[in-house]
């Protein structure tokens, strides 16, 4: 968990680096956010085995997965694709 994200875990006394059991068929990283108590308004990406995807990203055992929230500045946010992950994210919520 990066930036506030890590800062809201190590407030309320929770482990910032989690090691979870996921099934065969994989979840999906909201879903993996739910379990970990994060506030979904609060992410705007997630990095999966170091590339960028929305929150509907279906991880598989052995993915590597960061949560990223907003704020990232300015150009970074559009060459690591977190813009674009954000975007998306955000036009799966309203429909």
């Amino acid at each position: 968990m990066f930036g506030v994200l890590h800062s809201l875990r190590r407030s309320r006394g929770l482990a910032t680096t989690v090691e979870l059991e996921l099934p065969p068929e994989g979840r999906t990283a909201r879903e993996i956010a739910l379990d970990l108590e994060l506030p979904l308004d609060r992410i705007e990406a997630v990095f999966c085995n170091h590339r960028t995807y929305e929150l509907d990203h279906r991880v598989h055992p052995g993915d590597r997965v960061a949560f990223v929230p907003p704020g990232v500045p300015g150009p970074h946010r559009f060459f690591l694709g977190i813009h674009q992950a954000g975007q998306k994210t955000r036009a799966e919520e309203e429909r």
